[in-house]
């Protein structure tokens, strides 16, 4: 009888933990809420931008910004219209360019994004920066910030401690926080799985369409990225599919993109 009220107490627990990811309609794990990852991340975004520092390059600055901003109203737009504008309560939207010779960029829970001045070269223009604005937003989106974090609390203190240890010990909260986000790593950047990155990937490809930036853009960007690479991954790539099953993939998922774009 014990084994089995155990079981039914990880069963309503993993119900109750599911969300749905906007878009691919994927479901995911979600034991942890937006208004609790989101103020972390606020709170670490702030530390990055004071590491900074920020680029003084106003041409590259401005291009960041502004394709941050279409990008976000083609969001809005789409969670709107799909009646999910709740899923971005708490987002504070927010756009940088840092001074720093990495090709990388991400984007924390709550809209808060970085773009390395290392990744500028690759990018070229306002289109090559909607491909990974677009991918980085989308991360946001799908929530794969709070389902990694999800899974990080699932691994190390079990289905059955998850209520308490939120509840009675927020550090650790914080501390399974920080590690999901790569905190061990060089830059804090997110570090996601394969399905993660591939999602994205796709969600991104809709968003810039939304944006008004052309979806076939996407493929001649991971061309540059993968000619990036030299004798080593770029850190963007450390987590990504191959360079070659990511530009199939994306040459794949264009037709639906495309039904989102318009000059």
């Amino acid at each position: 009888m014990k084994n089995i009220s155990i079981i039914l107490s990880l069963a309503g627990l993993i119900l109750y933990g599911c969300a749905t990811v906007p878009v691919t309609g994927r479901k995911q794990l979600k034991l942890v809420s937006n208004s609790e990852i989101i103020p972390m991340a606020t709170e670490q975004y702030k530390t990055v931008l004071k590491e900074g520092p920020i680029s003084s390059n106003q041409e590259q600055t401005a291009m960041v910004k502004t394709v941050g901003v279409r990008i976000q109203k083609a969001v809005e737009k789409y969670m709107a219209d799909n009646k999910l504008s709740k899923e971005l309560e708490g987002f504070a939207w927010e756009f940088n360019l840092i001074e720093q010779d990495v090709v990388n960029a991400w984007c924390m829970p709550g809209g808060k994004v970085a773009f390395y001045t290392g990744i500028m070269p690759v990018c070229r223009d306002e289109l090559g920066i909607a491909v990974v604005m677009g991918h980085e937003v989308a991360h946001a989106i799908a929530n794969h910030g709070r389902e990694r974090m999800s899974k990080g609390l699932v691994t190390q203190m079990g289905m059955s401690t998850i209520g308490a240890a939120m509840g009675q010990n927020p550090s650790l909260t914080k501390q399974i926080f920080m590690q999901s986000i790569g905190m061990g790593s060089q830059l804090g950047m997110l570090k996601f799985s394969r399905q993660n990155e591939s999602e994205a990937d796709k969600i991104g490809l809709i968003f810039m369409a939304m944006a008004g930036y052309d979806p076939n853009e996407a493929p001649k960007f991971w061309e540059r990225m993968k000619a990036t690479g030299g004798g080593g991954t770029p850190e963007f790539l450390s987590t990504h599919p191959s360079h070659e099953s990511r530009i199939e993939e994306l040459k794949a998922a264009i037709p639906e993109a495309m039904k989102y774009y318009k000059k």
